[in-house]
């Protein structure tokens, strides 16, 4: 009777063992499970190696801040988290507001739609995701609106995830990605109908420059929706608490530095667009965008267990636990972000391409 006992719950154990690394935490609809987890591009030995250099980048500061080391910076950022951000919270690498009565997986696809919904594309035209991750707006995107996403960003191991995500989906004809810098697009002049960012350009050390290169690539006439990453009008510079949280931010996401919001549309104004709409969504009557980092504070601990054992058992490479260790805290300060009203994730600003003149 006792061997049986023991059987039955060495069973139940190695079951539960099974569905909290294998299943529980799983990213939208399985991606990416927690046993898959690497370091992207980069090696599993120089994991940990890629994760020291990532913050030797802060110790100095001038470097990050100049176009030519931005992205190799971001990069290497990118290489470390791609994996856990996937596993963790999903395909979709970006807040939304919270709405009652939908899930969290669909309040992030209708703030993706309303991008969309904003430039006034058609089914059948071209539009530009400046900046894509692995995609998940570009598939929510195309399937709602019906035109072609192209999307570029800077991580190769990001644009493999995305194409498999794409075929997945059955949107590979409609949806492409490339790997490039979106200081210095590999596209034509004026091939574009429409463009849109989501969170992504907060990532150029100067907005003026990557605004410049989207600008080049619109069509005339052609309306382009960019959800920015600033710090709002509560922002005081001389608070130290403020002080922190914003440069925890920026450490623990890959910034060269956030702007303030009111920097934003002389950005755009600079390199030639009509500013349309400017708008902040995270401002009331929306709720709180930060409500599901307060909520997944469980699944952090969880997911960090995990990790742990992980990479103890050697099936996640060294330096995964410090790779997950400062994402949990880079959530701390964000959610003091919002929770402050100091910093915002979905500063709006919608701009139109001018009309060419007739000569």
């Amino acid at each position: 009777m006792d061997s049986i006992a023991i059987v039955f719950t060495a069973s139940l154990l190695a079951a539960g063992i099974y569905w909290f690394v294998c299943m529980l935490g799983a990213a939208e609809q399985k991606g990416k499970r927690a046993v898959d987890l690497s370091g992207g591009s980069i090696h599993r030995e120089q994991v940990q190696e890629n994760y020291n250099q990532y913050w030797s980048f802060f110790r100095r500061p001038k470097e990050i801040e100049t176009a030519d080391k931005v992205p190799a910076f971001v990069d290497t950022f990118y290489n470390l988290v791609t994996d856990i951000y996937e596993w963790g919270w999903g395909q979709s690498f970006h807040f939304s507001p919270s709405i009652p009565g939908k899930s969290n997986l669909e309040s992030t696809k209708i703030h993706e739609q309303m991008a969309v919904d904003l430039i006034g594309v058609k089914p059948g035209q071209r539009i530009l995701d400046a900046g894509c991750g692995v995609g998940g707006p570009m598939r929510a995107i195309a399937a709602h609106s019906g035109c072609n996403v192209v999307g570029i960003t800077i991580n190769e191991y990001q644009v493999s995830r995305a194409k498999a995500h794409n075929k997945k989906a059955g949107l590979e004809h409609q949806c492409d990605v490339v790997c490039g810098n979106f200081l210095e697009m590999p596209f034509e002049d004026e091939s574009f109908d429409g463009a849109y960012s989501i969170e992504a350009t907060c990532h150029a050390p100067k907005l003026e420059d990557v605004y410049r290169e989207i600008f080049r690539v619109l069509k005339p006439g052609s309306l382009y929706v960019s959800y920015e990453w600033v710090t709002t009008e509560l922002y005081r510079g001389e608070d130290p608490e403020h002080v922190e949280i914003i440069q925890g931010i920026e450490r623990g996401d890959a910034l060269p530095g956030l702007r303030n919001y009111s920097d934003i549309a002389a950005a755009a104004k600079e390199v030639g667009f009509e500013v349309v709409k400017e708008k902040d969504l995270a401002k009331p009557p929306a709720k709180p965008w930060w409500s599901r980092l307060k909520m997944g504070r469980l699944a952090y601990w969880r997911n960090h267990i995990v990790v742990m054992v992980l990479e103890t058992l050697g099936v996640a490479p060294k330096g995964t636990v410090d790779v997950h260790e400062m994402l949990f805290k880079t959530a701390d300060y964000l959610t003091k972000g919002g929770e402050t009203g100091i910093f915002t994730p979905m500063h709006m600003i919608l701009c139109r391409k001018p009309e060419k003149k007739p000569l």
